[in-house]
């Protein structure tokens, strides 16, 4: 693990690599998808990998894109044979809406099922429907609402009703205690390491990709101060980092921008604070939602302290499959992209909706 990988370098004097890493290293392909009419101007980026069994549909969480599953995609086609669909929701990554500020769970998971159609026609793969975070959120919304009929079953990852609605009060906070802006791709991909925001340099480099973009000094100062984005589950000793670090960043953007003609600087891809209004709605009554879906449910967490009333009474009437996963942060996908697909693999096992590739030996307890 980068954990273990981190004191080894710095044990033999050795810099880390903080550059990015192109999506070609862990996707197949990359498409900018149409949805609705012709003129209608809607383009989701979506990428793609495998070519045979389920449909593996991956929803991020707030604030990150497609690019965070991408250490996970090649894990999980390790595993078991599948094809993967990660796209960027609205307003996130890539993809170009014309109400981009539209954050509803309506409308959001209506775009799922858009972009399915769009890439499989009336007649899909049968599809799993994994997310993370608010994308947790929107998979629960597109499952209960029978929108994909195709669907089969339904993963959510750190995704609870109860500790996300305790959590939205410091949202905020949170969003306005990260930096603005990065003088370089480099240095952001560092910061999300040493924050703490992704426990995983690996997948930093090719995730931070997804997150921010680059600006010219004019046009970044032309700009509203952006509110960097984040998810909106936060764990409690993360909230504030070390400031020191911050204003070191800050202040040496600052001086990129102020002094150099033509400098860019990179900015956070989306203002999740904008979206406040919709926060309470992507989360409440989604522990219900979700042990009602009548579908085999997985449900993956960081810690068994997230697990609200209502899960806890569905686990113990084994209404869905739940692991907890080694102490990681809220991106979970990406600090234990292994672990997380190990799980999936054995949920698809068990419930045979994919095959197990013939060098794949689990010892997960699911597939016993």
């Amino acid at each position: 693990m980068w954990e273990e990988n981190f004191d080894t370098e710095h044990e033999v004097g050795r810099k880390l690599d903080y550059s990015p890493v192109s999506w070609r290293e862990y996707f197949d392909q990359m498409e900018d998808v149409s949805v609705g009419l012709a003129d209608s101007g809607d383009v989701f980026r979506i990428y793609k990998a495998g070519s045979d069994g389920p449909l593996l549909v991956l929803l991020h969480g707030g604030g990150h894109s497609a690019l965070s599953w991408a250490v996970f995609t090649t894990a999980i086609a390790s595993r078991v044979t599948c094809r993967v669909l990660a796209m960027d929701l609205r307003g996130h990554g890539a993809t170009l809406v014309r109400q981009s500020d539209d954050f509803s769970t309506q409308t959001m998971s209506s775009d799922v099922a858009n972009v399915i159609r769009a890439c499989y026609g009336e007649t899909p793969p049968p599809i799993v429907l994994i997310g993370h975070g608010v994308g947790g959120a929107i998979a629960v919304h597109t499952a209960s609402n029978m929108l994909v009929p195709t669907t089969v079953g339904l993963v959510a990852i750190d995704v609870v009703e109860g500790s996300a609605m305790d959590a939205l009060h410091s949202i905020q906070n949170f969003l306005k205690g990260r930096p603005k802006s990065f003088k370089s791709m480099d240095h952001a991909i560092e910061w999300s390491v040493k924050s703490g925001q992704i426990r995983n340099l690996e997948s930093a480099r090719v995730s931070m990709v997804g997150q921010i973009k680059r600006c010219e000094a004019e046009e970044s100062d032309a700009l509203e101060q952006a509110s960097p984005a984040t998810d909106v589950v936060v764990e409690r000793n993360e909230e504030f980092y070390d400031q020191s670090y911050v204003n070191d960043k800050e202040n040496a953007v600052s001086e990129v921008g102020l002094g150099s003609e033509g400098q860019s600087v990179y900015k956070w891809r989306i203002d999740l604070s904008k979206s406040e209004k919709y926060w309470d709605g992507w989360f409440r009554g989604t522990s219900n939602l979700f042990l009602a879906c009548n579908l085999p449910k997985l449900l993956l967490l960081a810690g068994i302290d997230r697990l609200d009333r209502d899960l806890t009474i569905g686990q113990m009437q084994g209404k869905f499959m739940m692991q907890v996963l080694p102490p990681c942060g809220h991106a979970v996908q990406e600090d234990k992209p292994d672990k997380v697909a190990e799980a999936v693999a054995a949920f698809l096992l068990r419930h045979k909706f994919a095959e197990a590739r013939r060098e794949t030996k689990s010892s997960n307890p699911f597939t016993r």
